[in-house]
């Protein structure tokens, strides 16, 4: 058994250095979305973290936020949130500026991928992250949210604003929203 450990981790590697050699190859759009969507999902495995930090993954899909094609930044949003929970992911993700990328998307209209950054922005969270997550107009986003007609987005954010600020924040931000219409970052709630 030990000896097939090695060979199924050395086999994991090749698959997965060879969806990225496939991703940066291939022209076509089709394919690239295919990939992105199997790489989102190994991300999810803690088995492949190793692996997808060591073929710096995590760049492709921050790669992918800044593209006009909704199912890149889905995909790539999907598959950075599944990165995020490793601490070694979410160091390389803030090092790399990835907190506005991840609020940029916050903006999507695929609840999906606003799903994906709102938790992923809650697992980026970090003492040294803390006050770049909770500044005022995340929390006025958030608080749009929580007024969603979507669950799942009420739900969601409801649970970031308990968990990732201060009540004194929340009141703070409520206060600042007081006689406003027009939406915190220029973020629109995500159509219903």
């Amino acid at each position: 058994m030990s000896r097939k450990n090695p060979s199924e981790g050395s086999d994991r590697f090749e698959y997965l250095q060879t969806l990225v050699t496939e991703f940066q190859d291939t022209d076509s759009d089709e394919a690239k979305e295919q990939v992105l969507a199997n790489l989102a999902n190994f991300a999810y495995d803690p088995k492949n973290m190793e692996f997808l930090r060591e073929l710096q993954v995590f760049d492709l899909f921050l790669d992918m936020l800044t593209e006009d094609n909704d199912n890149f930044v889905e995909f790539g949003m999907g598959g950075l949130c599944n990165l995020s929970v490793d601490p070694e992911c979410r160091h390389l993700i803030l090092q790399s500026k990835g907190i506005a990328l991840v609020i940029n998307c916050l903006s999507s209209h695929r609840e999906e991928t606003v799903l994906s950054a709102i938790t992923t922005l809650m697992n980026l969270m970090t003492p040294s992250s803390f006050s770049e997550l909770t500044d005022p107009a995340i929390l006025q986003c958030m608080l749009r949210f929580s007024l969603s007609e979507s669950p799942r987005l009420r739900n969601l954010a409801k649970v970031f604003l308990q968990d990732c600020c201060t009540e004194e924040q929340v009141a703070t931000a409520e206060q600042q929203m007081q006689g406003q219409h027009q939406t915190a970052l220029g973020i629109p709630l995500p159509k219903d």
